[in-house]
């Protein structure tokens, strides 16, 4: 397989700081995305912190320390997620005490989204209410499940999914990364063929694009970049109000190599 993908992160149209932060890792086929939270409390201080603090531990040629304290991980889980997932923990630590160390800092926080490739396995690491999709076969599938009142409200059955939508309590965290010096971590695995298209996204998409709108746009636009800069567009076409940020990534058949071979193209837009 060949592996083509791109990162885009604006502004939008209503806020005037962007505290999103993502990282495209070549040498390790690892994708993160991180909403900050916090506004002068230093959210884009948190994200940015997050997505360095996994890039850092899973470059890292050390075994994981017994420092990292989790709950327990089923033996059916691989070795790379159990990884990822430790890396999570450490970006979360590193979160809260930063904020316990700096007044101004109090209430910073971050949400995180980590897909982590070796082979055809994905391994996922998930907090907070950013997303990785799935698009296979023209279904669009969400990987992971929302940390936010309202979702937890609409799998419970106290809400529908539209009136989730129709929530002033959208933004209402249950997890998130620094709040606490430990965080429930969600891990997943995924098997990945020829022609897959991942997407990872803050809430600043999901919250103006419907999901038949994204499954559109990454099948009208094969390019990763063009299908990033479609759905930043279409974000801002109906309100930004918040920030965005996107990675895509697509696995195409290559018959002529046998080993992964990358092209991407990453860019932040701040206005």
């Amino acid at each position: 397989m060949q592996i083509v993908s791109s990162g885009l992160s604006d502004v939008g149209r209503v806020r005037t700081n962007n505290e999103d932060s993502f990282r495209i890792v070549e040498a390790l086929n690892l994708f993160i995305l991180s909403d900050g939270m916090g506004g002068e409390a230093h959210g884009e201080v948190a994200s940015a912190m997050a997505v360095d603090a996994i890039n850092k531990y899973c470059e890292s040629e050390k075994e994981d320390s017994s420092e990292t304290v989790l709950e327990e991980v089923p033996a059916s889980i691989r070795s790379q997620t159990r990884r990822l997932k430790n890396a999570v923990a450490q970006a979360n630590f590193q979160i809260f005490q930063a904020a316990q160390k700096n007044p101004d800092q109090r209430g910073m926080g971050a949400t995180i989204t980590a897909l982590w490739l070796k082979d055809t396995l994905l391994s996922i690491a998930h907090v907070g209410d950013s997303r990785a999709y799935l698009l296979r076969n023209g279904n669009l599938q969400q990987l992971t499940n929302d940390h936010s009142l309202v979702a937890e409200q609409v799998r419970r059955g106290l809400i529908t999914p539209q009136q989730a939508e129709e929530s002033e309590m959208q933004s209402v965290l249950l997890r998130a990364l620094g709040a606490h010096p430990e965080v429930e971590i969600d891990v997943d695995e995924v098997e990945i063929i020829p022609r897959d298209v991942l997407l990872l996204c803050s809430d600043g998409l999901t919250r103006m694009v419907t999901e038949p709108e994204i499954a559109g746009a990454l099948q009208a636009e094969t390019v990763p970049s063009a299908a990033a800069e479609r759905l930043i567009a279409l974000a801002n076409e109906n309100g930004g109000i918040d920030n965005v940020t996107v990675i895509v990534v697509r696995f195409e058949d290559d018959a002529n190599k046998g080993w992964f071979s990358w092209m991407r193209r990453g860019s932040t837009k701040k206005d």
